[in-house]
């Protein structure tokens, strides 16, 4: 298993499954959710709306995935990250429980490729350099990452990109 580092849009990389820093409602949002739900257009709405009534939203730290509509990828796995407010365990533990549940969820899903997105630190605030060390954390600690091909760390901005680049040197 190969994990890659780029300096990217994230709804323009083609591999089998990109993560959605998605809301709870699962409709859109801002940052990449809003990115995402745009770019792959009303046919990933549609099946989040299903998700949604069937079983009322994604609750924080869970995943749920979709097609990926008009996106290079095959599908977006949409995964809820946590609302930073202070430096709690209980956040640090559910923004780790979107990486592995979000690559459970691909698994389940013969995904072998996948692109996360820096869950959390937009309009979440959760601080860059805690968000980076879990989620690679949380990557190389998943006991079946051998089963996938690539994982790759996707950074819109120059900060995170150096976060990462410094964890995986």
């Amino acid at each position: 298993m190969e994990i890659e580092l780029l300096k990217a849009d994230i709804t323009e990389i083609q591999v089998d499954a990109i993560v959605n820093a998605a809301n709870t409602s699962l409709l859109g949002g801002g940052g990449v959710d809003g990115a995402i739900h745009r770019k792959g257009g009303k046919a990933i709405l549609d099946e989040c709306i299903q998700i949604r009534n069937k079983q009322g939203g994604c609750k924080t730290g869970e995943a749920v995935i979709t097609t990926a509509g008009n996106l290079p990828s095959k599908y977006v796995i949409h995964t809820v990250g946590p609302v930073w407010n202070g430096d709690k365990e209980e956040k640090s533990k559910l923004l780790a429980d979107c990486y592995k549940n979000s690559l459970i969820v691909a698994l389940e899903n013969g995904v072998k490729t996948i692109a996360f997105p820096n869950i959390s630190t937009g309009i979440y605030h959760f601080p860059k350099d805690k968000a980076a060390k879990i989620a690679v954390e949380a990557i190389k600690d998943f006991d079946r990452i051998s089963e996938f091909e690539k994982v790759l760390f996707i950074c819109f901005d120059d900060e995170n990109y150096q976060i990462y680049k410094s964890l995986l040197k």
